[in-house]
This record gives C-alpha cells, structure tokens and sequence, in this order.
C-alpha cells in the first residue's frame, strides 16, 4: 500500500538560466518577508526600515564613504575565505589571521617608527601579508602531512590569535601615555592616506579592488582558475588527472591567510593608526558570509562585501531615526545569508515527493 508522499531532493539535469537569478530574487523578497515581523515588534515600520538599511547610504556622499569604507576589510577576509573554499580548504580562521597581520603591521610601526613612507609602507605591508600566512601554517600543515580537518584548527587559532593580541596590549605594547591597552600611535610613515582629500575612503580600498580583479582573471581565465575548481570539487578525480592537489591546497590556504593578514594590516595602517582590541568587528567571521553568499566568486564576493556594508551603514541610520537596535541589521543580513543559500540549494537541486510503500 502506498504511503505519505515524502519530499526529496533530486539534483536537476540542465540548469535554465533564469533560475539563478530568479533564486536570488525570490530569497531577498524571502528576507523581507521573514525580517519585518521582528522590525515591527521592535516598534518600526518595515518598509521605513528598510529604506533605512539599503536606500539611505546611498543617497549622500557621506552615505557612499561609510559604505566603502565598511565594506573594505570585508573585501579582504571575503576573498580570503572564497579563495581557500574554491580548493576545497575550509579556512575558518579569516579572523585570526586578520589579526595576526595587524600584529605584522604594528611591529615595523613601534620598532622603526622613524623610517619615511616609501620604506615603511611596504615593510608594513608586507609585515601584515606574511603574519596572515604564517598563521596560518599549522592548520594547513596539519591537513596535508596529518589529514587532520583544517575547519577546527583554523577556528581554535581564532581565539588565540585575539590573546596573542590582548598579551601585547597589556604587557609591552601598552600606550605609553595614557595607559589604555592599545598600542602607542605607528610613526607618520606608516599612515595609508585617503584617496581624495575629505574623504575616509582610503587606498586599501583600492588595493582590495584590485585583489579582487586579480582574482577574478586567474578564477575565470587561467590554467590556474581550473585546477583550483577541479580541486575543490572533485580531488579525486583531480588527482586520478594529474593535478597536484595537495600543493594547490597548501599554497591556497597560505595565500588566503596572506589576504585576510593584508586586510588587518589595512585596518591599522589606514584607520586605527595603531593596534588595539577591536580591531576587528569580526571581520573574519563576517568574511565567510560573504564568501558563500558571493558564490565563491571574486565579483560575487564584491558586491555581497559591498551589500552588508550598505546594511551595517545603514543600522546605524536606523537606531538613529527609528530607535531599533543596532542588532537588527545584523539578523537582516544573517536572515539573507540562510535564504540564499537555501535558494542556491533549490537551484541545484529540485524538490520530488515519493511515496514509500508500506505493509498493508
């Protein structure tokens, strides 16, 4: 006898090219749906709200600033986390490695504060990039010689690397002034200036940017690009071909750690001009947000950096105006996060009811 139809999922043949844009449509509208309910316990119109959140940093050019600017560490730990994700490499640890490369950036600017710009930005560059790599040895040592999963030591190393920092600011590196742990200021050479003047849009932005295209030419238009795609989704069948894989792991996962260490070093260099605890508003973890709602693409990963940044901006306008909590636009954008990717799920697959059968 027949049973109770039961959904399943079933991957699909041939993908329409309307369905991926249609998925991405009917998620947001998802959001909205989902997210007005709490917006208007919290006392608010949603539609009000909503305006607030992504219509209103666009609307001045204060608005525009705030944006880039909030959306440039998210520009660097995104790509990070996309890079390493593509290989197959689950780096969970974008947040210890943004950082340790503040703490690569910091070093140059106590120890040789003297030095003038054109030495000491490259150093402090450079500093920061190599301190995001070498945090991220272990794990991605761990996973090739051991096989030892890289998703719980990259995300253990996240906590030690804010000790690590919590250790400097209160012991050696405390402000030798005010005596507030954080470090004192780096020397004027190790300053990254706007790119106009007024501006807080800084020159980090612009090397995010050109990071992402980088990457998007090597994802997209290289021998590179394929073998990575090959890696992360079928090893196997990249290994019975040829390829390398366990070289374009090892290298990837340093590379990513180098990328979001360059995205702490920005921080410091072009917004905080010194190293203190909240350097990071979980930029890291953040990052892995950004690197699954942009598909784990380089332009994905820009325009979703670029979203929440809207978002986070526009939070701000609406516990301003409308008194909701800051909060709220973080559950917008987690609410987004879960409908986007239960609709890039949907695109891939579709869903059937079968009928199980049963004894009479």
């Amino acid at each position: 006898m027949s049973g109770i139809p039961i959904p399943r999922l079933r991957l699909r043949g041939q993908k329409p090219a309307w369905l991926t844009p249609l998925s991405i449509a009917a998620a947001a509208i998802t959001t909205l749906l989902l997210t007005a309910a709490p917006i208007r316990i919290a006392g608010a119109n949603p539609s009000a709200a909503f305006s607030r959140y992504l219509i209103k940093p666009l609307t001045s050019a204060n608005g525009i600033d705030e944006l880039l600017l909030a959306a440039t560490p998210l520009l660097f730990t995104g790509l990070a986390v996309a890079l390493a994700f593509r290989c197959g490499y689950s780096n969970i640890g974008a947040e210890g490695q943004f950082l340790a490369g503040g703490i690569g950036a910091t070093i140059p600017g106590l120890y040789l504060s003297d030095l003038p710009t054109v030495l000491a930005l490259p150093l402090a560059i450079v500093g920061g990039a190599v301190a995001g790599a070498a945090w991220a040895v272990v794990p991605a040592w761990l996973r090739r010689k051991g096989g030892i999963d890289e998703v719980v030591t990259t995300l253990l190393l996240n906590p030690v690397a804010l000790l690590l920092v919590q250790g400097l600011l209160n012991g050696p590196w405390r402000n030798s002034e005010t005596g507030f742990p954080e470090s004192d200021r780096l020397g004027d050479g190790y300053t990254i200036g706007p790119v106009t003047s007024g501006s807080r849009v800084h020159w980090g932005f612009v090397l995010a940017l050109v990071l992402i295209a980088v990457a998007y030419v090597v994802f997209r238009h290289t021998a590179l690009g394929v073998r990575m795609s090959a890696v992360g989704q079928a090893p196997k069948a990249a290994r019975f071909s040829g390829i390398d894989a366990d070289t374009i792991v090892w290298r990837a996962a340093l590379v990513s750690g180098a990328i979001a260490g360059l995205g702490g070093c920005i921080q410091v260099l072009a917004v905080q001009h010194q190293l203190a605890t909240g350097i990071s508003n979980s930029y890291g973890y953040t990052g892995i947000v950004v690197a699954t709602l942009g598909g784990l693409g380089a332009i994905g990963v820009g325009f979703v950096a670029l979203l929440l940044a809207d978002i986070t901006v526009g939070a701000q306008s609406a516990s301003r105006v409308l008194a909701l909590p800051p909060q709220m636009g973080q559950i917008v954008s987690s609410v987004l996060l879960l409908t986007v990717v239960a609709a890039l799920v949907l695109r891939k697959f579709k869903v059937v009811f079968t009928r199980n059968e049963v004894d009479s």
